[in-house]
């Protein structure tokens, strides 16, 4: 069937979510026009990829699934349509090869986004995909009327189906405002409030700490706490202490705990090992060697293998007493506890948590309430850490939208 025997498609949001459903809309024949408030698409997949394009994981089906928590059921499902190496498979067709670093992370050979982009967006121009830039969403001026505000004025667009691929709140300089959140619920939408997802969290650090330490990486430790059920869990990685407490990779891989734990007790206690590679016992052992003249910075250093930026946490954290002792600065070391007070706010946020609830939806991720409305990519609630996780239930949920869009065209 031909592209005319189909009503236009209207998508609104050109991040990965509204391209990806873009592409799979028009593999199924259907005209598609696409929105975006900017001037030019997919400024926050730009953005991912200035330090090295994160793509997706490498890791087996099962952990991957995992990632994202309580949805993992749903975002699973989602997967099954287009996973990590169907990505991977979907980069090579646009003349992108991909590999899998030493982490597992997958990139692009040469770590860059802006090339795949320029070719994903000449193969959706070719497909027959229309971009409509500087449109921004007001919302519905009638049932199947969008009401868009541009530089020349506002207009009213019919649409028979639409996907909404509008972002989170995280980044709102980029287009992903979270603005889309009041037309929503006026129309009785259920949506999860908004949150930060992938961010620093907030301690009170001395002034030598905050001024002196902000960038320093922390590696390896491992991180101890206690989940929302009450079990003891732990996890080995890296951070980066800042000015205001910590972020990275390790902090945002147990965000959603720490973020939870917040809500519930007004803060979250994690409790470090600075010195993953020594026992307690041993390491007070080493400890309780005679110090001589040295600092006890340099006896750290020494016989704990501490940097600079490790000594510098444990004196803001420990007292003269516990230093002095071998038997507690080995305890401490093994457990320095961190009193997190709040999450970064959500604007300057790796993503966001929270969003249209999932049992809004039905299979093809159309609200139950607003036949021929989808909705995709993270705008939805769903959450996961960094690692390509978040590219990836991006792409796959607008993938879903774009060919359940389809299909109810030709319904």
């Amino acid at each position: 069937m031909t592209r005319t025997a189909f009503p236009r498609l209207a998508i609104i949001g050109g991040g990965p979510a509204g391209l990806m459903a873009a592409e799979a809309a028009c593999a199924a024949g259907v005209a598609v026009d696409l929105y975006d408030a900017k001037g030019s698409v997919g400024r926050k997949f730009l953005l991912a990829g200035k330090g090295g394009l994160n793509l997706t994981h490498g890791e087996p089906r099962a952990r991957f699934v995992e990632r994202y928590g309580r949805r993992h059921g749903e975002v699973g499902r989602w997967l099954d349509a287009f996973d990590a190496d169907a990505l991977r498979a979907w980069a090579h067709g646009l003349g992108v090869e991909t590999f899998a670093g030493s982490s597992g992370r997958v990139f692009p050979a040469d770590l860059k986004a802006a090339p795949l982009l320029r070719a994903w967006l000449r193969r959706l121009r070719e497909s027959g995909v229309t971009f409509h830039m500087h449109h921004r969403w007001l919302g519905w001026q009638a049932h199947d009327t969008l009401h868009f505000a541009t530089p020349q004025g506002e207009c009213a667009v019919p649409a028979k189906a639409v996907i909404l691929a509008l972002g989170g709140a995280s980044w709102p300089q980029l287009g992903s405002d979270g603005a889309w959140v009041k037309p929503l619920q006026e129309m009785g939408i259920d949506i999860a409030p908004l949150q930060p997802a992938n961010c620093g969290f907030e301690l009170e650090w001395s002034e030598h700490l905050s001024s002196r330490f902000a960038g320093a990486p922390l590696k390896p430790v491992v991180a101890h706490w206690v989940d929302r059920r009450g079990v003891a869990r732990s996890r080995q990685g890296e951070f980066v202490l800042s000015e205001y407490g910590i972020e990275g990779s390790l902090i945002y891989a147990i965000g959603a705990e720490l973020r939870e734990q917040i809500r519930e007790h007004g803060e979250a206690l994690l409790r470090l090992d600075l010195v993953p590679g020594y026992t307690e016992a041993a390491l007070a052992e080493r400890l309780a060697a005679p110090r001589g003249k040295h600092s006890i910075g340099d006896w750290l250093r020494r016989r704990a293998g501490l940097d600079a930026a490790k000594c510098a946490l444990v004196f803001e954290l420990a007292d003269k007493p516990t230093l002095a002792d071998p038997l507690a600065l080995a305890a401490r070391l093994k457990a320095l506890p961190l009193r997190l007070r709040a999450p970064r706010p959500v604007a300057e946020a790796i993503s966001t948590a929270g969003g249209v609830r999932l049992e809004a939806l039905d299979e093809d991720l159309m609200l139950h309430a607003r036949p021929g409305v989808f909705c995709a990519g993270e705008m939805l609630d769903w959450e996961a850490p960094t690692g390509g996780y978040l590219l990836t239930a991006c792409f796959a949920s607008g993938l879903i939208a774009g060919r359940g869009a389809a299909r109810w065209l030709a319904a």
